[in-house]
């Protein structure tokens, strides 16, 4: 395939610009749902006139739809997005920077979504569909899976769909409440992902970080210290990942705490515990649920996070050395490569 492209690059480039344009405007309506004319364009910073142009040669092979609604795609442009996925990836290089991630890190697969996370909610919205794709793969029957919190899950949430009911499966939450809204929170998330599949799911009604008297004293609760032990069980971890600082204000932590972290190097955020650029944990949080020890014991962990600003951040959590699989965008995926470049650098 990377022979075919290379030569269709030299021969044929005007080929490759057409098709990726036509690749985007069909992704674009698929994420979308229901899009008009004026909204693709900008969404593609496309004229107007040269989208119709490009919509009404799609409507041609039947790949749109088009109506007074909008327009919205067909089966036929579904599935043929499902067949272009890995060409377009090998076309913009994402398959090599995929393997490059990957085979640094030691990770069994990455998953790179074309865009910026920052930027872009066709993005986010793809990267969560991502996310969903890796998780039907892994989950097996009688499977129990931890979700932590966070719009990126919470976006993954939204859209985790499956052939069928998923009875013997458990969602449940990683840790207790973030104290932001609702939507992000890892009850939501895990009752959201439960809800869509058919699968069974049970909440923990604690809050996010505890004091050491508090949570003695919720661990002694049969019904608290229960619903832990099952979390802790977990077969399947999906986590997000966030810059230290940013969910040090989200959790109120103590400001002369923050700045303890912050001091000793605090770059990223995982399930209640803050990274330095080495991977290695400075600072953890008190909480009912996943513990790091339990993490490092969990047969699949799932990393979803994207976005330019969080480059430095997810690198530094897989240094940490036990995800299995990274699902990001481009922008957050050169960011890492570019890290990966400078270390290279220096070493050598």
């Amino acid at each position: 395939m990377h022979a075919l492209i290379a030569i269709q690059q030299q021969l044929l480039p005007d080929l490759l610009v057409v098709m990726r344009k036509r690749y985007l405007i069909l992704r674009q309506v698929m994420l979308s749902d229901m899009i008009g004319r004026r909204s693709l364009a900008a969404s593609l910073d496309m004229t107007e006139r040269v989208l119709r142009a490009e919509t009404d040669f799609l409507k041609s092979q039947d790949l749109l739809i088009i109506d007074a609604g909008g327009m919205r795609i067909s089966e036929a442009g579904k599935r043929l997005l499902e067949e272009m996925e890995p060409f377009y990836k090998a076309m913009f290089g994402l398959s090599e920077l995929e393997e490059k991630i990957r085979r640094h890190f030691g990770l069994k697969q990455v998953v790179i979504v074309s865009g910026d996370s920052d930027e872009s909610p066709v993005t986010r919205r793809e990267l969560g569909r991502a996310g969903c794709s890796v998780l039907r793969k892994d989950m097996k029957d009688n499977d129990v899976i931890a979700v932590t919190g966070g719009s990126t899950l919470a976006q993954m949430a939204g859209q985790l769909t499956s052939q069928a009911p998923l009875k013997n499966n458990l969602f449940v939450p990683a840790r207790g409440g973030l104290g932001e809204s609702l939507d992000y929170q890892a009850n939501t998330i895990a009752s959201t992902m439960a809800k869509r599949t058919g699968a069974q799911y049970r909440l923990l009604h604690v809050p996010d970080h505890l004091g050491e008297e508090a949570y003695t004293s919720l661990m002694q609760e049969p019904n608290v210290r229960e619903i832990v032990e099952v979390i802790r069980r977990s077969r399947i971890v999906v986590h997000g990942i966030g810059d230290a600082m940013v969910m040090a204000r989200r959790r109120r932590v103590d400001a002369t705490v923050a700045e303890a972290m912050q001091a000793e190097g605090a770059l990223a955020e995982s399930f209640g515990y803050y990274f330095d650029r080495n991977g290695a944990v400075v600072h953890k949080m008190l909480t009912a649920g996943l513990r790091l020890e339990d993490i490092m014991e969990t047969e699949v962990v799932i990393a979803i996070a994207g976005g330019r600003s969080k480059g430095e951040a997810i690198a530094a959590v897989m240094r940490f050395g036990h995800d299995d699989v990274l699902v990001t965008d481009e922008a957050a995926a050169l960011e890492i490569a570019s890290i990966i470049d400078k270390e290279s650098a220096q070493q050598g």
